[in-house]
């Protein structure tokens, strides 16, 4: 089921999640509906608070995009395990419909996580697929791309963020 995105500034966005204790037909529900929302509103990734979930699950599937080896993954309380170099990389972000920000992430990372199996599992991200893990669990920790950027690169990518929404109304 395709479900609604909260956009900024919707309070759950800068919520930190929680962690899930079971894994049960609840959350595999939970990530059928989070990657049909993804697919619809043409994105790479989602984390779960942006549908009003408040827990700490991500799906992200890059294929979409041709810049790297594809990487589709569901990822229930996701850690970072190490981090290392940085790329720049132009972000959007399904809660900011509209905006754009150039953020600065890390390029390679080693994660861990739980899949749907409740396995523990391990994954080296490099390049785009890093920074879409990056960005998700951001939104998982209540950080948004936005909060990336800081001084007059923040407060004029806000300021256009406005413009856009009063746009959309």
């Amino acid at each position: 089921m395709v479900r609604d995105i909260l956009t900024y500034p919707h309070p759950l966005l800068r919520t930190p999640t929680k962690k899930v204790q079971v894994i049960d037909r609840e959350i595999e529900e939970l990530v059928r509906d989070m990657f049909e929302t993804m697919y619809q509103a043409d994105g790479v990734g989602l984390a779960a608070n942006q549908i009003g979930v408040s827990l700490s699950v991500m799906v992200m599937d890059t294929t979409p995009k041709k810049e790297a080896p594809p990487v589709k993954l569901v990822l229930i309380n996701p850690e970072v395990v190490s981090q290392e170099g940085s790329i720049s990389y132009k972000e959007g972000c399904l809660s900011f419909p509209g905006l754009t920000v150039e953020v600065e992430r890390f390029n390679k990372l080693q994660v861990r996580a739980l899949n749907l199996r409740g396995e523990e599992v391990h994954y080296t991200l490099e390049g785009f697929p890093a920074v879409v893990f990056q960005h998700e669990m951001d939104h998982l920790m209540g950080i948004t791309f936005v909060d990336r950027v800081k001084g007059l690169k923040r407060r004029m990518a806000l300021e256009r963020y406005s413009k856009l929404q009063k746009q959309r109304v």
